[in-house]
């Protein structure tokens, strides 16, 4: 059976390091719900309640500041089998380089972050070598003040709309 030729996700052309916004939505192997739970459908306010998996992701959340300061996570929900974010990149500091001199993109920071997460993840469980995190994850460039607001309301009311959701399963 021959399948469909892969078409690359990424904006030809466009550097994915240069200062900007990107909404960012990276999914589950498999869309595994391992990262938290949503209660309080219904009357209640919807709720985003991390299980362990989702607590590692918060951290290393918080701690890509510390390890790219040019970054800031400017919103982002962790849902049970995907998290949405904006990623803010901007000049302020000197961030580590690649091996190839340039400013770390996107694809750097998402790289560190799948890779540290599911270390931790399976350092948790016992367990070597099991993927937490599908291999590629979906971009938009925020282009500008009502694509940001756009996203961000987005991502706040995410939990609202679980069951909807296309990530649902």
């Amino acid at each position: 059976m021959e399948y469909p030729k892969r078409k690359h996700p990424r904006l030809p052309g466009y550097d994915y390091g240069q200062d900007g916004v990107y909404f960012l939505t990276i999914c589950t192997r498999n869309r595994t719900l391992v990262l938290s739970e949503i209660v309080g459908r219904g009357l209640a306010p919807a709720e985003v309640r991390l299980l362990p998996a989702g607590r590692i992701a918060a951290e290393e959340l918080t701690n890509l500041p510390k390890q790219f300061p040019r970054v800031r996570v400017e919103a982002s929900v962790i849902m049970p089998n995907h998290i949405h974010l904006l990623l803010s990149l901007g000049a302020a500091g000197a961030s580590p380089r690649p091996t190839d001199g340039r400013d770390p993109g996107i694809a750097d920071i998402m790289r560190v972050f799948k890779s540290l997460t599911t270390r931790r993840w399976n350092r948790r469980n016992g367990t070597q070598g099991r993927p937490l995190w599908q291999t590629s994850y979906y971009d938009h460039i925020i282009r500008d003040d009502n694509d940001f607001l756009l996203r961000w309301n987005y991502i706040e009311t995410n939990p609202l709309r679980w069951t909807e959701d296309e990530y649902h399963t």
